[in-house]
């Protein structure tokens, strides 16, 4: 069975009572009254009482007994269903917990599945100021919306400072295949984020243009001001994204720099080595007429020859940088 988290009835921006979940269409059929029902996992038997009710469409029903993959709004007549998404870290796992909410006249309910963080905090904001709370329904839909939209910003933060922190690493250390996979993966949880956050300014402009009984014209501000905060957070995530990949980049141009300098080191000691070994081999053909083969100084010359020209193109590739 689900749980009923907060039920209670309201008037003129200040709750006047709690409420059973059976007294909420009587509560809100009385004049400048309606009710906001909080629940955690209701089941199909809370949800079909709340239809008997609240006359809630049996597609918003049927809409709600399933499992969403988005963030949606869709409309009934005079009543919105809409669906919203909460991100989570659950040991290191990004997870998305999914909010329904139904409103319309004199009604606000929210469904809420799974231990994304509690709306109770957002019931305290709204009875907290009841000049607002005094819109009724619309600035419930708000502070819910806004509340969800909340959480989105401590894990761009949390992955910005995670990118940086990459970034710093990748420039000291060669890039392993570790630091691959954490970026990989911050990156498909950008990708998911950007999943659920889209929809979500589709959502906030829909809300501006509803002209229903329970949406005041003069709200249309607040949803315009959510409207802007998802859109910073589509920017960050583009800019998150970007600070990902230049991350890779950075890692392969440097393991690049790091290989060609080793090459040359190689190539230096190669051409070095190369030297001796050419005076060697000459010396080594044995003709019986060769010069300096009788000098009786000839074997020091060579080895003289031979260590001269090492330490000249030894400090000549230290000169140009190669060694």
């Amino acid at each position: 069975m689900g749980q009923v988290i907060a039920a209670a009835a309201y008037c003129k921006g200040r709750k006047v009572a709690n409420i059973d979940l059976d007294e909420g269409r009587e509560w809100a059929n009385k004049t400048g009254h309606f009710v906001w029902i909080g629940l955690y996992e209701p089941q199909q038997e809370e949800l079909c009482t709340l239809q008997k009710q609240f006359n809630l469409h049996e597609l918003a029903l049927e809409d709600a007994l399933q499992r969403h993959t988005r963030p949606k709004l869709e409309t009934f007549g005079d009543a919105l269903f809409m669906v919203l998404y909460s991100p989570c870290l659950v040991d290191g796992e990004l997870t998305f917990i999914e909010t329904q909410l139904f409103a319309g006249t004199g009604y606000v309910i929210s469904a809420r599945y799974g231990n994304s963080p509690p709306y109770s905090q957002v019931r305290q904001r709204c009875e907290a100021r009841p000049l607002l709370l005094e819109h009724g329904e619309d600035f419930v839909i708000y502070a819910l919306l806004s509340f969800v939209i909340e959480n989105y910003r401590p894990l761009l933060d949390s992955f910005h400072n995670e990118l940086e922190e990459i970034e710093q690493h990748v420039l000291k250390h060669p890039l392993s295949q570790s630091d691959v996979e954490r970026i990989q993966t911050l990156r498909r949880n950008l990708l998911r984020l950007r999943r659920y956050i889209g929809p979500l300014a589709e959502i906030c402009q829909e809300l501006q243009r509803l002209e229903f009984p329970f949406i005041d014209k003069n709200m249309r501000p607040y949803f315009r001001d959510v409207s802007i905060h998802v859109k910073r957070l589509l920017e960050d995530l583009t800019g998150l994204r970007e600070m990902a990949d230049h991350a890779i980049e950075i890692g392969l141009l440097l393991e690049s720099s790091r290989q060609s300098i080793t090459q040359r080191k190689f190539a230096a000691w190669a051409a070095i080595l190369a030297f001796p070994t050419a005076v060697a081999g000459i010396y080594g053909m044995n003709f019986h007429n060769m010069p300096e083969l009788s000098w009786h100084y000839g074997y020091f010359g060579v080895l003289g020859l031979i260590g001269s020209g090492c330490l000249a193109l030894y400090f000549s590739f230290r000169h140009y940088g190669w060694l």
